[in-house]
């Protein structure tokens, strides 16, 4: 075991879940906008929809009863974020956020594993992210979860991942 890794685990013992609601969307957008510029810049693609989701358009997102939305604080700020929707037996992830200056600390791998657990009875969590995207590729395969498939999207590729809970 390294010292990240090490680091890592203890740092997971540290944070702790909270459930967000349309009251914390503005966050829910800093945090949003400040993590996928890096996405945005791999794909060369300003166009993904956490970028251009309106504030309203967030809102309703989190004021709806299908959907969970979760997050970490660190002495108050948002570090990390994540929403699932339940369809049918599975749950669709979505959005997993770190702020830039929190990522490869544990915050993305923490809020994976608890989405993991809000919808006890699911079968399975469906994701995905971009082809460019590796690091969340790594955490996503790290921790069990298999691409399904590819989505071509003008220049790159939508990468589909799925895990099975139960």
């Amino acid at each position: 075991m390294t010292n990240d890794d090490a680091d890592s685990r203890s740092k997971k013992n540290e944070y702790t879940v909270t459930v967000l609601s349309d009251a914390d969307a503005g966050e829910v957008m800093t945090l949003q906008r400040a993590a996928y510029v890096t996405e945005a810049q791999a794909h060369h693609d300003l166009d993904l929809p956490p970028l251009t989701q309106t504030l309203e358009e967030l809102r309703a997102e989190l004021d709806d009863p299908d959907v969970a939305a979760l997050g970490v604080r660190e002495e108050g700020r948002l570090i990390g974020a994540v929403r699932l929707r339940r369809v049918g037996s599975a749950v669709e992830l979505g959005r997993l956020t770190v702020v830039p200056d929190r990522q490869g600390k544990g915050v993305g791998s923490f809020l994976l594993g608890e989405a993991e657990m809000v919808f006890p009875n699911a079968r399975e969590m469906q994701l995905f992210t971009g082809e460019h995207s590796t690091a969340n590729i790594r955490l996503y395969e790290r921790s069990g979860y298999v691409e399904t498939g590819r989505t071509p999207v003008g220049d790159y590729s939508i990468v589909h991942l799925t895990k099975a809970l139960s």
